[in-house]
């Protein structure tokens, strides 16, 4: 399978994050990952949604990016920073399930990736 490239608009209300975990697991379904994944993909669309509530923006996009054995995911994030402590399990549940994890230099995008098969933690 070639790259693909999903991408969602969604108003920053935690309303909106049932809409994008289902998205994303739905994605990884289609990407013919195991149910463990898919459960973890849906999981990591859900808290970076979360995270990207935390930072002030109205609006928050999302780009789903897939790819053989993996699903990538960018969520623009607003201009405030995520500090408070309600924030910090989200820092940590992300650590904890993403093969990839990190705040562009600009601090304006969060990326994340789950890979096919790899354990949680590594």
């Amino acid at each position: 399978m070639d790259e693909k490239c999903v991408r969602l608009s969604v108003p920053a209300e935690a309303t909106f994050a049932r809409p994008v975990r289902m998205m994303a697991a739905s994605l990884a379904a289609g990407c013919e990952m195991s149910l463990e994944d898919v459960e973890d993909v849906r999981m990591i669309a859900e808290e970076g949604f979360v995270y990207a509530c935390a930072t002030g923006a109205d609006l928050v996009e999302a780009s789903f990016s897939l790819a053989p054995g993996v699903v990538s995911m960018e969520f623009s994030l607003g201009s405030e920073d995520p500090d408070d402590e309600s924030i910090e399990l989200v820092r940590v549940l992300l650590a904890a399930v993403c093969d990839e994890f990190s705040v562009s230099d600009d601090g304006f995008a969060l990326r994340l990736a789950k890979r096919s098969g790899s354990a949680h933690g590594e």
